[in-house]
């Protein structure tokens, strides 16, 4: 039986292949959207996991729960002597969320 990630890249090939292919307009246009929200789906499936818990080890070295502590520290000015640390770990999520939502948006 195939896992919700072959399933998704199945329909997405399918829209890819047949659907789009075979239509214009308005269908076409909200086939192209649907097979670029699959490929997100697809992102999310294989790199998910894994950004979940590299960013809680993150949040844990910064000392904080969660991303709303993290928001009330910076704003608070708890962490200002360890903004190096706060950026490089702000930085790694925002580009951990691209790599799943449009990763041509890391590209130079």
């Amino acid at each position: 039986m195939p896992d919700a990630a072959a399933l998704v890249e199945a329909v997405r090939e399918f829209l890819e292949r047949d659907v789009m292919t075979s239509t214009e307009g308005r269908v076409q246009f909200h086939t192209r959207v649907a097979v670029n929200v699959l490929r997100m789906v697809e992102r999310e499936i294989n790199l998910g996991p894994d950004q979940v818990v590299r960013h809680a080890d993150g949040l844990v070295r910064l000392g904080v729960a969660d991303d709303a502590q993290l928001a009330a520290a910076i704003r608070e000015g708890r962490l200002d002597d360890r903004m190096d640390e706060v950026r490089a770990s702000v930085t790694e999520t925002v580009r951990q969320k691209l790599l799943v939502a449009n990763p041509k948006y890391l590209e130079d």
